[in-house]
C-alpha cells in the first residue's frame, strides 16, 4: 500500500509538488520564528540576568541597557567613577562593576572592567593568563575565531565602536595574555582588559590635543611667543651695570615689588587653590556605566528612583528594558506566525483539492482494486497514506529550509554578538507538525469518502 501511495503521488508531479512547496514554505517559516524567537530570549536572559541596574548618563534607558550589558548600542555618555561608586555603596548591593570602553578592533569592542566580571560570566581560560597590568587583554572564543589572534600577539585598537580600519592608538598596542573558553554569552566577543587601560590611553590622546594646541597658539599668539623665545638678556654696564649674555628657554618675569601686599598674597593664593582644583578635575576617573547586583529586588527599584531624582544619572532596569523591546519584536514574530497559519491553511485547501481529483481520476484503477477483493476500508487508507506521505516530506523539507534560514540569520547577527544554533526538533515544533497532521488529515478524511459510494460495475462497465 505505502508503494503503490508513492507511486499515485509521482504520477502527478506538478500538483504533488505544489502542495509540497505550500506545506514546506508554512513550515520553514514557522519553525524559523519558533527558533529565533527561542534563542533570542535565550540570549538576552543569559546576558542581563546577571544584573539588576545599569547606572549611566541621561538618556535612553533602552539604549543604556543595550550598549552596556548587550553591547549593540552606543553608549549615553559617561559618568564620574567615584559618584557612582557612591551611590552604589549600600548594604543591599550584592556586587557591582563599572565598565569603560570606546574603542575597538576590526569591530570588536574594547571593555575595560574587573576579574570578576568574567567570573560572572563563568568565563574561563582556554589557554595563557589573566591581564594582570595595563595594555594587557584577554579575548573572547569568537574574537580568536574570526580574526586569527594568538597569545602573546600585540594590536592597536581604534577609537570608535565601529570598525574603521584606522588604528589611531598605534602608540599603546595592547597585548593578548589569554583565550577565553566558549561561554555562549557576549562575553565570547568581547577583548577584555582592565579599567586603566582604557583611561591611558584615552588620556594619552587627550595630552597630544593640548600640547598641539600649546605649539599652535605659540606660534599663533604674540604675547606668549615673547615668553618662549630664545632670550638673550644683555646687560650694559652703562650707570654701574655690566653687559652679560645668557642663552636659555624661560619665560620673561617681571619683578612686582607688590608681593608683599596682602591683596597680592590673597589673588595669589586664590590663583593656587584654582589650579588646584583643575588637577582635581583632571585627576577625576570617568567610567562608561556601573552594573549593579542586589540583594532583591526591592533595593533596585529603590535605587532606580533615588538615581533618576536626586542625581546626575540615570539607572535602568535590564528586565524592564528587556522585556518591552521582547514586546516589540513579539509584534513581528505574531505577524510572520500568522503569515504561516495562512499559508498552512492554503497548503491543507491544496492537499484536500489534489487527493479530490486524484480519487476522480483514478476511480476506474480504484473500482479494479476493487475487484481484486480490496476493501473499501483499504482505499480510504490508501488515500490516508498518499496524504500522510505529503506532510512527512513536506515537514522534513520545512524544517531544514527554517534551519537553514537560522542559519542565514546567524550569519547576519553574528556581528551583533549573538550566534544562532542549529538545533534538533524542540517541543514547539512537534507540537506544529502535529498541527500540520491536524489541518492536512481532515482534508483526506473528506476527499475519502466518495469512496464509500463506489459503484464498481457501473464504473467498470462504463470503461
Amino acid at each position: 500500500m505505502l508503494y503503490l501511495a508513492y507511486k499515485n503521488l509521482i504520477s502527478k508531479p506538478l500538483n504533488t509538488v505544489l502542495s509540497v512547496l505550500l506545506l514546506v514554505l508554512s513550515i520553514s517559516l514557522a519553525t524559523f520564528i519558533l527558533q529565533v524567537k527561542k534563542q533570542l530570549n535565550e540570549h538576552l536572559e543569559g546576558n542581563t540576568k546577571h544584573f539588576d541596574m545599569v547606572i549611566g548618563a541621561k538618556g535612553s534607558p533602552l539604549q543604556l541597557v543595550l550598549s552596556s550589558l548587550l553591547h549593540i548600542d552606543n553608549p549615553t555618555g559617561n559618568i564620574d567613577l567615584e559618584e557612582a561608586m557612591k551611590i552604589a555603596k549600600k548594604p543591599m548591593v550584592k556586587y557591582k562593576f563599572p565598565v569603560s570602553y570606546g574603542d575597538n578592533y576590526k569591530g570588536y569592542r574594547i571593555l575595560g572592567t574587573t576579574h570578576k566580571y568574567l567570573e560572572v560570566y563563568k568565563a574561563q581560560l582556554q589557554r595563557g593568563r589573566l591581564y594582570e597590568k595595563s595594555f594587557e587583554a584577554v579575548i573572547g572564543s569568537q574574537v580568536a575565531k574570526q580574526i586569527n589572534l594568538k597569545v602573546g600577539k600585540t594590536f592597536a585598537s581604534s577609537h570608535g565602536l565601529a570598525e574603521s580600519g584606522l588604528e589611531t592608538h598605534k602608540e599603546k598596542p595592547f597585548v593578548i595574555t589569554g583565550i577565553l573558553k566558549p561561554t555562549g554569552t557576549i562575553i565570547d566577543n568581547l577583548i577584555i582588559t582592565n579599567l586603566e587601560s582604557i583611561w591611558e590611553v584615552h588620556e594619552h590622546s587627550d595630552d597630544e590635543g593640548h600640547e598641539n594646541e600649546e605649539v599652535h597658539q605659540k606660534h599663533q599668539d604674540p604675547v606668549k611667543k615673547e615668553n618662549f623665545n630664545l632670550i638673550t638678556e644683555t646687560q650694559s654696564h652703562e650707570d654701574g651695570k655690566h653687559v652679560h649674555e645668557n642663552k636659555e628657554y624661560h619665560p620673561v618675569e617681571e619683578h612686582n615689588h607688590s608681593q608683599d601686599d596682602p591683596k597680592h598674597k590673597e589673588e595669589h593664593d586664590h590663583s593656587k587653590e584654582h589650579d588646584h582644583s583643575e588637577r582635581d578635575d583632571e585627576e577625576k576617573k570617568e567610567i562608561t556605566s556601573l552594573l549593579v547586583k542586589f540583594r532583591n529586588p526591592i533595593g533596585a527599584l529603590q535605587t532606580s528612583r533615588f538615581v533618576n531624582e536626586k542625581s546626575t544619572m540615570q539607572a535602568a532596569i535590564p528586565k524592564f528594558e528587556i522585556d518591552r523591546l521582547t514586546t516589540f519584536l513579539g509584534v513581528g514574530f505574531q505577524a510572520i506566525n500568522g503569515i504561516s497559519l495562512v499559508i498552512l491553511f492554503i497548503a491543507s485547501l491544496s492537499i484536500f483539492i489534489n487527493v479530490v481529483r486524484s480519487v476522480r481520476e483514478r476511480k476506474q484503477e480504484l473500482a479494479l482494486l476493487r475487484t481484486y477483493g480490496i476493501s473499501t476500508f483499504q482505499l480510504i487508507k490508501l488515500v490516508f497514506l498518499e496524504a500522510l506521505m505529503l506532510t512527512l516530506v513536506s515537514a522534513i523539507f520545512g524544517w531544514l529550509f527554517g534551519r537553514l534560514g537560522v542559519w542565514l540569520f546567524s550569519v547576519f547577527s553574528d556581528a551583533y554578538g549573538y550566534d544562532f544554533q542549529f538545533g534538533m526538533p524542540n517541543r514547539e515544533e512537534v507540537y506544529m507538525l502535529l498541527l500540520v497532521m491536524v489541518t492536512t488529515l481532515p482534508a483526506a478524511i473528506i476527499a475519502s469518502l466518495s469512496l464509500l459510494k463506489l459503484n464498481v460495475s457501473k464504473i467498470l462497465a462504463d470503461a
